[in-house]
């Protein structure tokens, strides 16, 4: 079993794809051990706790304090993935450092095009003729960690931003859990590996 731990700060939504994925069958061998928050009052702390799911709420005192906050509580779950989903706080790169590698994200535009805030946005006033998504690692930059998967859409003449905003996230909810699935699964098939070697004896 793998164990993944969600950071989200608004309505939830792709927690709660991620959520939803990994309660399948073929897929409940791995689980959410927490859901980090820097907002109590975010919609996505109602869907934590619906599925009694553990959440560590931090208040951005300041972001030095805020993250040694969250190293404290992550030390208790323990987990071998860190899914940014709607996080909004960028993360120093001391804390980048400490989980190298470990640390995803999603970003609604096809990066490098448009990163930061207002992707989506940006993307449609643009006039991008494909717009979609981007998985990638964190890394000490801006959306600009090593890419994971991309997939995206031809614009239509009929799509308004609202339309493109809703195809954008259908592509997030179908995509993001089915990545790190195969993440968790790749982490939990390594760590049986050395597991197995350990009680093979060599004459």
């Amino acid at each position: 079993m793998a164990k993944l731990a969600v950071f989200a700060s608004g309505t939830g939504s792709n927690f709660a794809a991620i959520a939803d994925f990994l309660s399948r069958p073929e897929a409940q061998r791995h689980t959410i051990v927490c859901l980090v928050t820097d907002r109590l009052d975010a919609k996505v702390v109602s869907k934590a706790a619906s599925r009694n799911i553990p959440v560590v709420a931090v208040r951005y005192i300041s972001r030095a304090a805020a993250e040694d906050l969250i190293i404290q509580e992550l030390e208790k779950y323990q987990p071998d993935l860190i899914a940014l989903a709607g996080f909004m706080r960028i993360l120093s790169t001391d804390f980048v450092d400490r989980y190298s590698t470990r640390i995803l994200n999603i970003h609604p535009s096809l990066l490098p095009r448009h990163a930061g805030l207002n992707a989506i946005q940006q993307s449609y006033a643009a006039g991008d003729q494909e717009l979609g998504i981007t998985i990638h690692y964190v890394d000490h930059g801006l959306d600009s960690g090593p890419v994971l998967l991309q997939r995206c859409f031809a614009r239509t003449s009929d799509d308004t931003e609202a339309k493109v905003e809703r195809r954008i996230h259908k592509l997030e909810h179908e995509y993001y859990p089915q990545v790190i699935h195969k993440l968790l699964d790749d982490i939990d098939a390594e760590r049986n590996s050395l597991d197995a070697k350990q009680f093979t004896r060599e004459d």
